[in-house]
């Protein structure tokens, strides 16, 4: 009999099939998973019920392409919440959470979960017996994803010890919504100091900063501190490096597609994904 594979196992099996294509590189049209999948459930008639869709290995393997296009969504988010540190408090702040929501989704992605939010599914990919598979759900109370990804990323066992995982709870003083909350919705927030263009010299100084700053204690951002932006940007920088550490590991450096895009040129100026390790926390490795 053959068995199914754990986790580590069809995230590689998923980027060996990405090592098959013409092109190894690239990206799919944006969208594409999205549609694909809204197609395939229309294509069951089973549009009410949970069903499980027998699905090709490179429409599977959209779900790994979708989890790094969007860490490279959070880095990007990264790399303008520092550059905005001074001159936009409030954008700092807002980027600074999507820069971790990004990577939280893109971790939820690798676990093999994806919402479908126009036709409000769930969407979860496996493999089983050497067959790939996607297990459809209709949810009643359908969660939005800010609040659905953490919480399968939280409740994941890869995860749920790591204190920079959290539920993401927007009714805590400490969290990373709650704080990006008085950015987007409280009014008269009334902080804007004068705004300078964006800076290379500043940018590479906030990055260096933070990558040597040492916690003793997870750097939750703290609503009362508003703008905490340090914390919103320190947690999001070691949640990034602990997806690209993740997908080290297993990958182990031999996959085209990963050794393409988990450095860009875009952002090898700044960043080298390097922070002071934690002393309470043993989640990351050398590079």
């Amino acid at each position: 009999m053959t068995k199914s594979p754990n986790l580590e196992s069809s995230i590689k099996i998923h980027f060996m099939t990405l090592d098959k294509r013409t092109s190894k590189t690239a990206l799919p049209s944006r969208g594409h998973l999205a549609t694909t999948l809204k197609a395939l459930i229309e294509s069951t008639k089973k549009t009410n019920t949970s069903t499980n869709i027998q699905i090709s290995p490179k429409v599977s393997s959209l779900i790994v392409t979708a989890a790094v296009e969007s860490w490279l969504r959070g880095v990007h988010s990264f790399l303008i919440s520092c550059s905005l540190t001074n001159d936009s408090p409030i954008w700092a702040s807002v980027s600074g959470y999507y820069a971790s929501h990004y990577c939280i989704r893109g971790l939820a992605h690798l676990l093999g979960y994806f919402k479908l939010y126009k036709i409000k599914r769930i969407a979860k990919i496996h493999i089983d017996a050497g067959k790939h598979y996607c297990h459809v759900e209709k949810k009643k109370n359908y969660e939005g994803e800010h609040k659905y990804y953490w919480k399968i990323v939280k409740n994941d066992p890869h995860f749920g010890n790591n204190p920079f995982f959290t539920s993401n709870d927007e009714d805590s003083g400490n969290s990373d919504v709650a704080h990006r909350n008085i950015a987007n919705y409280h009014d008269h927030v009334d902080d804007f100091p004068n705004f300078n263009p964006l800076s290379k010299l500043i940018l590479t100084q906030r990055v260096s900063f933070l990558a040597k700053m040492e916690v003793s204690s997870v750097p939750m951002p703290r609503k009362e501190q508003y703008p905490d932006v340090g914390y919103v940007q320190l947690i999001a920088y070691h949640r990034l490096i602990k997806f690209r550490c993740f997908l080290d590991e297993i990958l182990g450096g031999k996959n085209v597609f990963w050794s393409n895009y988990r450095n860009q040129s875009w952002s090898g100026d700044y960043l080298d994904f390097q922070v002071v390790t934690p002393s309470f926390i043993e989640s990351y490795k050398d590079q």
